[in-house]
């Protein structure tokens, strides 16, 4: 409550002609939350409230400038000693809630490949040496999330000398294809609750946290979403579209797709591993229960893929250790 005052107060200093209300608006699952400023006229902008003791702005707002090639928020004023930032309003309703009002693939189509023009203009615009590399450093300590959260605390106990094992074979077999794919801007929560209808264009949330990295991690996080998901053909489809508008493009994906199919689904396996990690984390660090019932979700995309490749064996065994062969319910699924 007392950085929404502290919010409000500095606001009355920014627009010291103007009335307004503030509502709560989002909140994700770091420790940033919005809320929305209703000015008497009916005009809005958004405010994001970034605890300065607990993160910082500084990457937002260099990446809010990266990206100017896409529908991202506009920055209107600053406030870097308290952590807030008034952005313009892109509206309140995520490509997930659309989905969620309209329950057909057909109207998942329209906004999936809408998703994936944008993703196209971002990546084509890339650039070296602008953002931090998603390295072997970081695509590892990612994925060791898993044995240290999802095994160790969900289900109670850390791996044993056998499941160590297969866990080094998979991390040895995973880590360098996935590091020799071309590299291009990667947001890396490009998913449906980070995409906006706005006027126009999909506006692009959550961006602060993007690297330079490999070409098929956004595509994964699009497809292969926490909260929603989508038969195997539809996402096949899908695959297809994105390979052939990015050729179209210029972008330095294989000319079989067959290939590039094998980058989608092993860095599915890399971004499974560390959300599944990373939402169990949400819950025994921080006490958040928001993600935890969608762990299952994870779990199915990671045996679905490691069945497919012998490549990928030990880390289907190893799974299959933990928590067995069969599927998991999850939430929505079309």
């Amino acid at each position: 409550m007392q950085r929404q005052i502290e919010l409000k107060n500095w606001l009355q200093k920014v627009y010291p002609q103007a009335s307004f209300e503030l509502a709560f608006a989002a909140a994700d699952a770091d420790f940033r939350r919005y809320f929305r400023a209703i000015f008497s006229d009916g005009h809005t902008v958004i405010c994001m409230d970034a605890p300065p003791e607990k993160m910082s702005i500084e990457p937002y707002l260099k990446v809010q400038q990266i990206f100017n090639m896409v529908n991202v928020p506009q920055v209107l004023h600053v406030n870097r000693e308290q952590g807030f930032i008034v952005l313009n309003d892109l509206g309140n309703t995520t490509f997930l809630t659309a989905m969620q009002h309209e329950q057909t693939e057909a109207a998942h189509k329209v906004l999936l490949l809408e998703a994936i023009d944008e993703l196209i203009i971002l990546q084509q615009n890339s650039r070296p040496d602008v953002l931090p590399e998603y390295n072997r450093e970081v695509m590892l300590r990612e994925i060791n999330l898993f044995p240290e959260w999802f095994v160790a605390k969900e289900l109670g106990k850390p791996l044993n000398f056998k499941q160590r094992q297969l866990w080094d074979q998979t991390v040895a077999t995973l880590l360098p294809p996935l590091l020799a794919q071309p590299q291009v801007y990667v947001h890396r929560d490009f998913i449906v609750r980070n995409l906006m209808l706005a006027e126009g264009r999909p506006g692009v949330l959550d961006f602060q946290d993007a690297l330079y990295g490999p070409i098929s991690y956004d595509l994964v996080s699009l497809l292969r979403d926490a909260f929603i998901e989508w038969e195997e053909e539809f996402v096949l489809d899908l695959v297809v579209r994105y390979w052939e508008k990015a050729r179209a493009a210029g972008l330095p994906v294989p000319e079989q797709f067959d290939d590039f199919y094998r980058w989608f689904e092993w860095m599915g396996v890399q971004r499974h591993l560390k959300v599944a990690g990373i939402f169990a984390r949400l819950y025994y660090r921080d006490g958040k229960d928001k993600y935890r019932p969608e762990i299952p979700r994870f779990l199915n995309y990671l045996r679905r893929a490691s069945r497919r490749y012998i490549d990928l064996a030990p880390l289907y065994a190893l799974l299959v250790d933990l928590v067995g062969d069969e599927e998991l319910e999850t939430g929505y699924t079309f």
